[in-house]
Parts: C-alpha cells; structure tokens; sequence
C-alpha cells in the first residue's frame, strides 16, 4: 500500500466524472425530447433526420399546391354549371323562336334574352382564380411532389370553343331561320362544355389521389425521423436512474478512496 499516490482515489473520480457526464446526456435527453442534444451524439443520424425533415416540408408544401389547384377546379366547376344553365336556356330560347306562331316582337324578346346569356358567358369565360385565369388557353403544370414532378390540367379556353359555338353564325335567334341555324351552335357548345366538365372531375380526383398519397408520404417521413432523433422517454428515465445512482456510488466510493491514507498513517503512529 502507498500513501504518495491514491490510485483508488483517482479511479473513483474518473468514475464520477464519466457517470456526471452521461447523468447530464440523459437529462438533457429527457428534457428535450431528443436523443440527438448535440450533433456529436450521433452525426450520421443529424444528418438523416434534417434530410428527412427537409423531405417532409417539401411534401407539405407539394400537398399545399395540390389543396391549391383542386380549389382552383372547384371553382371552375362553380362558373362552368352556371354556363351550363345558360346554354341550356340559349337551346331552349332557340327552340322557342323557330315556333311559327310568335309575333316578330316575341322573337325580339326572345333575342335579347339569347344575347344576355352569350354575355354572360362570355364574361364567365375572363374569369380569374387569385391572377390566374380560370379558362384560359394554357395548361397549368402542378407540382405534386418534393422532387418536382408535375401534373398537366387540361386548358379550358371557352372564348375558343363554348364562347364561339354559343353565339354561332350570326349570333342571333332573330328570325325562325337564324334560330334554327344558332341552335346547332348551342348544341354543339353544350358538348364541348360537358366534355370540359368531365376533364374538370378527372382532374379534381387526380389531384385528390395524389394528395392522399403525399400525406402517407409526410406521416411516414416524420416517422422516420422520428425513430433516429426523438428520445424513448421509459428507456432513457431507466438510463437516467442508473446514472443517478452510479453517481451517487461513485461520490461515496470516492469518499472511502479518500479515508485511504489516513488509515495508513496509523500504521506509522
């Protein structure tokens, strides 16, 4: 035994300084929430997790156009059953003026009921969604995911299809023949306009898949990361009682290290 040198001493305080050390890492994970305080507790799983999070908020905000442009063709559905009504009075208007029976002033009132309508949906077709025009003669490209791909909603001009046969040769129902010749138009711009609608439904419903997909996309992201960076609250409470009690036996071990020399200088009394 030697009294220049406590070596039982110095054990137990590296002892104490290791367990303090990893009692402060685990309270500091409980009080955070997270097993990763400090980029050296674990780097590569830093580095996943922050690629993770940066994956999630892209898809979030991929989830956000696509929520954008599903309102966008709900709002075109909005204007275009309007249009729809319009068009089906115009068809009825052009029936009613090819009746021998009316007088020249019924078909004049008959035609500036027609023209009001084609106005209208001629106005429906300037319409605009927040700047963007609702009908206009450009597809819109949508981002649907964080790597930036794209999904085409079909252009729906009406000033080129519905607008025009709508209004037809003419643009009247003045006369029985100019009604009968208008109403081939109509017709005509009716079909253009459900075929419109429909494009508008498989839009939405693809819009909307694609929106289902991202938010299983997102949840499994976060809980990706979740599992390299999130703390487990019942392990690290056990870790953070083994640490309190080795802390506790090593302060009182080093208390004994240090009664050590003292019990060898009554050797020499």
């Amino acid at each position: 035994m030697v009294i220049s040198s406590n070596i039982a001493a110095q054990s137990s305080a590296n002892a104490l300084g290791a367990n303090q050390v990893a009692l402060s890492r685990s309270l500091a994970r409980l009080s955070s929430g997270s097993k990763i305080v400090n980029p050296s507790d674990d780097a590569g799983g830093l580095a996943v997790s922050l690629q993770l999070d940066a994956k999630a908020q892209r898809t979030d905000a991929a989830k956000s156009n696509i929520a954008n442009a599903i309102s966008f063709t709900q709002v075109q559905e909005g204007y275009l059953k309007k249009v729809g009504k319009a068009l089906d009075r115009m068809g009825e208007l052009a029936m009613l003026a090819q009746d021998v029976t009316k007088s020249t002033d019924d078909l004049t009132a008959y035609n500036a009921e027609f023209q009001k309508l084609g106005a209208f949906i001629a106005d429906t077709a300037t319409k605009n969604f927040n700047g963007t025009p609702l009908f206009g003669a450009t597809a819109l490209d949508i981002t649907t995911d964080e790597a930036g791909g794209t999904f085409s909603m079909a252009a729906m001009d009406l000033n080129f299809t519905v607008v025009a046969l709508a209004m037809g040769e003419g643009n009247n129902i003045a006369t029985a023949g100019a009604a009968a010749t208008t109403l081939s138009y109509v017709k005509s711009a009716a079909a253009v306009l459900a075929l419109a609608r429909a494009n508008i439904g498989v839009d939405q419903a693809t819009l909307s898949y694609t929106s289902d997909q991202l938010t299983v996309s997102s949840e499994n992201l976060a809980v990706a990361s979740s599992m390299i960076k999130d703390v487990n609250v019942a392990t690290e409470s056990v870790a953070f009682t083994k640490h309190t009690m080795m802390v506790q036996s090593a302060t009182s071990m080093l208390a004994q290290a240090n009664q050590l020399p003292q019990s060898l200088m009554k050797l020499l009394g």
